[in-house]
């Protein structure tokens, strides 16, 4: 059975007047754990902090912070799925003003994915599903997941591991699940998320890395024709690391060196 909190304790369903429910009115974290510890808690709470504070969620931190130290530990190792609702709420779109944020808590086992992912690198599926632009909530992990649960329905075989996913004008944005990076002429550059995306955990991380190490790093607009001069591509997230990408459809790269560093270190991060 999957272990469950509900506001601290054990539990396993919701008020159907949730507005996480009605509306998709909250946020969430997806956060490694090994031995009783969240990995990269620091910024997730980050992360957290800045969604509560777009979406004008009151949020507790220092409850949610012991709460899911406190759950992580009865976990040992999984993956820790925090959500964050603003609670209950009568029919309509107004928040009601004394509306308590709600916390959930989920454990489940590590994902197995293949060792060939890391290893070999992965190909990337063409998502014809288009991100929409809405800058208020670029970056956040909010509960409106619903063009990466169409655009991971577009595949079903073990050919692709992950999508690829543009914008409606066409700049490539991200992955299904996992921020993409592309290593050229030393440099390493990563979409913009100012217009929409999810600013990852692994993403922040990476890109903090390169700037301890004078590594030379920009996020900007990417288009089709940068994939096309890349000499080296990879996705992220702060479950799985770092994952090569070799193929998207006609395209291929190797497997470069700047992917293999970054891997090395995130690895001693993530003890993967």
């Amino acid at each position: 059975m999957t272990l469950c909190w509900i506001d601290g304790a054990p539990a396993d369903s919701l008020p159907v007047a949730d507005r996480g429910l009605a509306y998709g009115d909250g946020l969430f974290e997806t956060i490694l754990v090994k031995a009783g510890q969240p990995l990269l808690f620091e910024r997730h709470m980050q992360r957290l902090a800045l969604g509560g504070r777009r979406l004008a969620i009151a949020l507790d931190l220092q409850l949610i912070e012991s709460e899911c130290r406190a759950f992580a530990a009865q976990l040992s190792e999984g993956v820790m799925k925090l959500i964050v609702t603003r609670g209950d709420g009568l029919r309509g779109y107004a928040p009601a003003v004394d509306a308590k944020p709600r916390r959930v808590l989920q454990g489940s086992p590590l994902p197995a994915y293949p060792l060939a992912n890391a290893e070999k690198g992965v190909r990337l599926f063409p998502c014809k599903t288009r991100l929409a632009e809405q800058p208020l909530l670029a970056g956040l992990k909010h509960l409106n997941r619903l063009e990466q649960v169409i655009a991971r329905g577009e595949w079903n075989d073990a050919e692709h591991a992950e999508g690829l996913m543009r914008d409606t004008t066409g700049r490539v944005v991200e992955g299904v699940y996992s921020n993409l990076f592309v290593v050229k002429g030393g440099v390493l550059l990563t979409p913009d998320l100012t217009r929409c995306g999810v600013a990852g955990i692994m993403r922040a991380q990476l890109l903090a890395i390169a700037e301890q190490s004078n590594m030379p790093a920009r996020a900007l607009d990417l288009q089709m024709t940068d994939l096309q001069k890349a000499d080296e591509v990879f996705v992220c997230n702060s479950v799985y690391g770092i994952w090569p990408v070799r193929a998207f459809e006609r395209l291929n790269w190797p497997v470069g060196p700047v992917t293999r560093k970054l891997q090395s270190l995130v690895r001693g991060l993530l003890d993967i």
